[in-house]
């Protein structure tokens, strides 16, 4: 990893180097999602299965061979050891009960002229949750997705996941199961992306989709983006540690590697007030580098993008931390909650010893689809509120319309558009 201290005299360009990363398009990443999304919307079920079975080896010969039932997902769930149906079901009460703090209501007043204005809140219709399959099983993303749509009213939760060979992961599916998801097919890529947004022969379109994925689930949300709403394009994951010292440095070591181990290309940095402190952190990670089963993935993330920062005082540590805008920040101090209000761009705020990211990940409550690569200064974790809009009320009565019909078109006319301006005129006549 960098060692690089806040009293460095290049510091700041140093701290930029470490924001830097490439995020533009791929040409012929785009040019071929670009393809795919056009064959689909043509073709329709027929482009899907092609795909399907192109790239994830399948011999699916109707949309039928590709879908999930209920009594699947069921079946993918009793067939998982008791501990993990219990941790699954756990993780999804304490995701459920944290998520119904965040639904909204919709609400009204009436002004001095008697006129109602207010907002009205209504659930999407229908969303789409991409989650990744092949090697990888991400149940938590299921549930992270899947349960705050659920919790706002969505109707209807589709959900896609790649199933190269066909082979099912019972652990996600499981996940379905329990986070309420309606309906299953097992599609991926670009090409799953573009069924969700344009719709098929068997597939409706939805409204919204959410959810992670490769370059190609990527370059497809990006593209489908204004025919449907999007969660975000994430970039690599983050973790940024605050620390002084307090927190035994094997846990801090560990922390690190949680985020590393994702790829090659995502990015942990601890940021500490002791240069002992750092030191024996670096021991640690040394230590424990041997035993970790993604050693390379974790050594070439920690070498690209990781670094320490040596810094004065925990002050200063907030303001670096706030410039990197982190996905997630570990304030592991002996008083947390002294430097909280210091903070004002991260996806996640983790506070004290005891709080690890990974907690934040699996079953903590609060939402893991969070901004990344600096997005936290501008967007917020995924939520309830991702999968509700919102409608202004207005109903204004006799006496307001004299009112504000006044005020209305002197302000029509000032624009030039008469038309505007004699329907309020004509209202307060």
């Amino acid at each position: 990893m960098k060692y690089i201290s806040s009293q460095d005299a290049d510091f700041q360009e140093q701290l930029k180097a470490l924001q830097a990363f490439e995020t533009a398009q791929d040409p012929q990443v785009d040019a071929i999602v670009a393809a795919i999304c056009a064959d689909v919307q043509q073709r329709k079920d027929e482009a899907v299965i092609e795909y399907t079975n192109r790239f994830d080896h399948t011999q699916a010969q109707s949309m039928a061979d590709l879908m999930l039932t209920q009594a699947d997902l069921a079946a993918a769930f009793n067939r998982l050891p008791a501990p993990v149906q219990m941790a699954l079901e756990q993780a999804a009460a304490r995701i459920r009960d944290y998520h119904q703090h965040q639904k909204q209501q919709s609400w009204h007043y009436i002004d001095d002229h008697g006129t109602l204005l207010g907002q009205q809140i209504t659930a999407l219709d229908r969303v789409g949750i991409y989650v990744p399959g092949g090697k990888a099983a991400y149940p938590s993303s299921v549930m992270m997705n899947a349960i705050p749509a659920h919790v706002a009213g969505v109707a209807e939760i589709i959900m896609v996941v790649p199933m190269p060979h066909g082979e099912r992961n019972d652990i996600v599916l499981a996940a379905a199961y329990v986070a309420g998801v309606s309906q299953i097919f097992t599609i991926g890529g670009a090409q799953a992306i573009a069924a969700l947004a344009y719709g098929t022969d068997t597939i409706a379109p939805v409204d919204k989709i959410t959810g992670p994925g490769n370059a190609y689930v990527a370059a497809a949300k990006r593209r489908v983006f204004g025919v449907v709403g999007i969660d975000m394009v994430a970039g690599p994951s983050e973790i940024l540690i605050i620390a002084d010292g307090s927190t035994p440095a094997k846990w801090v070591a560990m922390d690190l590697f949680s985020q590393a181990e994702h790829d090659e290309i995502a990015q942990a940095i601890l940021i500490c007030t002791d240069a002992a402190y750092a030191s024996e952190v670096q021991a640690q990670m040394q230590a424990l580098l041997a035993e970790m089963p993604r050693r390379a993935i974790i050594e070439a993330s920690l070498s690209n993008r990781g670094a320490i920062i040596l810094v004065q005082d925990l002050e200063e540590a907030c303001q670096i931390a706030n410039s990197l805008a982190p996905e997630h920040l570990e304030l592991s101090v002996q008083q947390p909650h002294l430097w909280q209000s210091k903070i004002r761009h991260a996806g996640a705020i983790f506070m004290g010893a005891y709080t690890s990211e990974s907690l934040g990940d699996y079953c903590a409550g609060p939402n893991h689809v969070l901004p990344t690569s600096r997005t936290a200064r501008f967007a917020s974790p995924l939520g309830v509120y991702d999968f509700q809009k919102r409608s202004s009320l207005i109903q204004v009565s006799a006496q307001g319309a004299q009112k504000l019909g006044q005020i209305a078109s002197i302000l029509a006319h000032g624009e030039g558009l008469t038309a505007h301006a004699r329907a309020a005129e004509l209202r307060s006549e």
